[in-house]
């Protein structure tokens, strides 16, 4: 049985959408015998003004105490397990200069490419709203691979979040593989979102990881925890090592 020793993918209350103590987190962490935890919450932007909504990402003034409370937490549990520090990111390319310079003096480890909203007006066209609509997945699928050449992101999180009427049509292979294409020349890992299997969503999605295996993308789990007790959902690592084996995809673990 796979044996999860890495989690890169675990949010806070300071977005909006998640509960409990960042405490909580770690100590469930070692619980289930990680080795290595990353916090990658929401990141903030500054220039949504009126459009920023409260409960899909922290606010620009929660920045510096999450970064000082995942810190703490580092030092404290040193010998217990490693934590980093990191954030999960939309990329907005008209924005993105700006985001750099917001998260530039901060010590932290890692990004995550999580891209939930597509082009370059925030939060108006969302990836998970099932459509049939083509031009919406080219979008998604030149955004997202815009986004991993610039060399910034450990590695793609629910890359098959974009929820696409029908996942067998010829247009969303030829779509997909240009994705998976794309990870594969940037070595960038594609993740398998547990909290997607954990809640029942739309992704993972089988036509996309037999796409994936098909290209030989490398591939990550990650938990994508949204409270403590979704840091280890063992029933989704079973179902994740599963479709490793019946796609015939390279699993990673120790990224950093």
């Amino acid at each position: 049985m796979l044996k999860l020793l890495q989690n890169y993918h675990m949010h806070t209350a300071r977005c909006g959408h998640a509960t409990g103590e960042d405490r909580e987190y770690v100590e469930q962490s070692i619980q289930n015998g990680y080795q290595t935890v990353g916090f990658s919450d929401h990141t903030p932007f500054l220039s949504m003004g009126l459009l920023y909504n409260p409960n899909i990402r922290m606010q620009p003034d929660s920045l510096e105490g999450y970064v000082n409370s995942v810190l703490r937490l580092r030092d404290e549990y040193r010998t217990e397990i490693r934590i980093l520090l990191g954030l999960e990111v939309e990329y907005y390319p008209n924005h993105f200069e700006e985001w750099k310079k917001l998260v530039q003096p901060f010590p932290f480890d890692y990004f995550l490419l999580g891209q939930h909203y597509i082009g370059n007006t925030f939060e108006t066209i969302y990836s998970g709203e099932l459509t049939s609509d083509e031009s919406r997945l080219r979008l998604y699928v030149d955004q997202v691979s815009e986004a991993m050449k610039t060399g910034t992101f450990l590695y793609c999180a629910h890359p098959d979040l974009i929820r696409f009427r029908d996942t067998k049509s010829p247009f969303y292979r030829h779509e997909m593989q240009r994705l998976c294409e794309a990870a594969k020349e940037q070595n960038i890992p594609l993740e398998i979102n547990l909290l997607g299997m954990t809640r029942e969503r739309w992704y993972p999605n089988c036509d996309f990881w037999k796409i994936a295996g098909e290209i030989g993308n490398d591939v990550v789990i990650g938990a994508d925890a949204h409270d403590p007790t979704g840091v280890y959902p063992e029933k989704a690592v079973e179902t994740a090592e599963k479709m490793i084996q019946r796609f015939h995809l390279n699993h990673r673990q120790n990224l950093l």
